[in-house]
């Protein structure tokens, strides 16, 4: 796990930043009546596309969504199956927030164990780089199913 800061207390490479700002950004736009527990993601494709989501909650609880699923269901409508990072953000300020585990796995179906996760606050002064590995170690994965 790697802390990424410089002088300003901002992400230091301007791609992991562009993702966390797309994350913050579209935060925003979560609808959260019930936990008031705000997520945003945002996904970059190989190509170099951002596919952003959030949170979406129901009264009920169970068809609530959370905003990595939403941005790779959004991703999936589009077309795009292909990911190189993702980026998420919450607002916790003792800790970081990580994807849950139906997302993590949801991530394992379409992404490499290696592909880096940054966890970030609302305001980008300090993010956290992990991976899927790292979140969800011996994934079951797709390729399961085809093997004898």
């Amino acid at each position: 796990i790697v802390f990424i800061f410089n002088k300003n207390r901002r992400a230091t490479d301007a791609k992991v930043q562009e993702l966390v700002e797309a994350a913050i950004k579209v935060r925003n736009n979560a609808y959260c009546p019930y936990s008031n527990f705000s997520v945003g993601a945002a996904l970059r494709t190989k190509s170099g596309e951002i596919i952003t989501g959030c949170n979406v909650e129901n009264g009920t609880f169970g068809p609530s969504v959370c905003a990595e699923r939403a941005a790779i269901c959004t991703a999936i409508g589009q077309g795009v199956r292909e990911f190189e990072a993702v980026a998420v953000v919450a607002y916790q300020e003792k800790e970081f927030t990580s994807p849950c585990g139906t997302c993590r796995q949801t991530l394992a179906e379409f992404c490499a164990q290696n592909m880096p996760i940054y966890l970030a606050k609302p305001s980008p002064a300090r993010v956290m780089v992990t991976s899927l590995g790292q979140l969800l170690p011996h994934a079951f994965c797709p390729a399961f199913l085809h093997s004898k």
